[in-house]
């Protein structure tokens, strides 16, 4: 097995480019766009989809049975579900996350005609000082929510005057920060930070020149967050599928902060023993920290591809989150040790059909 190593710096650099690129379910042309370049650069050859998902591929020795590792671009967000006749807005969340992390996030419409609006979602009952403790009994829904426009409206007319519409999207800010002790504190690291890993894998590999044993496709897809995930991007031909996405670091939970987690089990079930096995072994020789986790409330584009009916051993390898679909922080040092198991997995022979 060669040796590659992922370089912290190009990882660091794209998670923090990526970081910038608002790419809510629905509305992730952007991020493909940043995604697709890193890959010409790279020298990967890659196709979209009809739905403008990114299938790339790293050719291999052997031809005929492929394995498949996916990441998704898409991130939380939201919509507006009503134009208010006091000139705020009604929101309906993209994905699943709960209104008490969206009260007091900074955001960005995107109406027709490419224009945006900024703007702040708050509750309905904001002010301390008009609704006195009714702040503090207000219930936590997303109808308890209303986005405030900053723009010179105060009613319904005013608002579509400037051009917004119901249905247009809401982006959400991560007010991302990179700090000196390693941390990255940012929303949508789920799994923008999965995607730079992923990148910096293939990245190693390229510069490593570095010859895998079968065909190696590379998968970004862009509708994870509500459930639709890799099933239109893969193919009969792919034998292995592992995903990239978050662990949840918390309590009750033994994923790691800092290295990489392979996850047991979610919600839709046991993953592959066979090829669990092999990223454990792979983490043991190659000295990368790790640990196990059962995941309760989760579902991963793995899920939702062998919910799908394909024919794949599948797994979730993850990067360690804490307050995932929240206010999310994690360690570059987890990052990096996704991409060295990324890279000693692909370098692995393919498991045989046996169970």
């Amino acid at each position: 097995m060669s040796e590659t190593h992922i370089d912290r710096q190009y990882l660091s650099a794209v998670l923090a480019r990526l970081l910038t690129i608002d790419s809510p379910t629905g509305m992730t042309e952007r991020a493909v766009d940043f995604v697709c370049d890193e890959l010409r650069d790279m020298g990967i050859s890659f196709e979209l989809t009809r739905r403008g998902a990114i299938r790339a591929v790293i050719p291999g020795q052997a031809k005929g049975s492929d394995r498949a590792v996916a990441a998704h671009l898409d991130t939380l967000g939201a919509m507006v579900k009503q134009i208010k006749d006091n000139g705020r807005l009604e929101v309906a969340m993209i994905g699943h996350w709960s209104s008490r992390f969206a009260e007091g996030a900074r955001v960005t419409v995107y109406s027709d005609n490419g224009k945006t609006t900024r703007g702040t979602i708050l509750t309905i009952k904001a002010s301390g000082h008009t609704y006195n403790t009714e702040i503090e009994s207000q219930p936590v829904t997303w109808e308890q929510l209303e986005l405030r426009l900053d723009a010179r409206v105060s009613n319904g007319d005013d608002v579509r005057a400037v051009g917004i519409n119901v249905g247009d999207m809401v982006a959400i800010d991560t007010n991302a920060e990179f700090t000196d002790s390693g941390f990255v504190v940012s929303r949508h690291l789920d799994d923008k930070a999965g995607v730079a890993a992923v990148l910096a894998a293939v990245r190693a590999l390229v510069t490593g020149k570095v010859s895998l044993p079968v065909d190696c496709k590379i998968l970004f897809t862009i509708a994870e967050e509500v459930g639709h995930g890799a099933p239109h991007i893969l193919d009969d031909d792919i034998a292995e599928l592992v995903a990239v996405d978050n662990g949840t670091f918390a309590p009750g939970q033994n994923t790691s902060e800092y290295g990489v987690t392979i996850a047991m089990k979610d919600m839709s079930g046991p993953f592959d023993r066979k090829l669990n096995r092999h990223m454990l072994d792979l983490c043991e020789a190659n000295g990368i920290e790790h640990s196990r986790d059962v995941f309760k409330f989760y579902r991963s584009d793995v899920a939702a591809g062998i919910e799908a009916g394909y024919d794949a051993r599948g797994s979730l390898i993850c990067f360690g989150l804490d307050a995932s679909h929240g206010h999310e922080r994690a360690h570059i040092d987890s990052f990096v040790a996704v991409g060295e198991l990324l890279v000693a997995y692909l370098q692995s022979p393919l498991l045989g059909s046996d169970v």
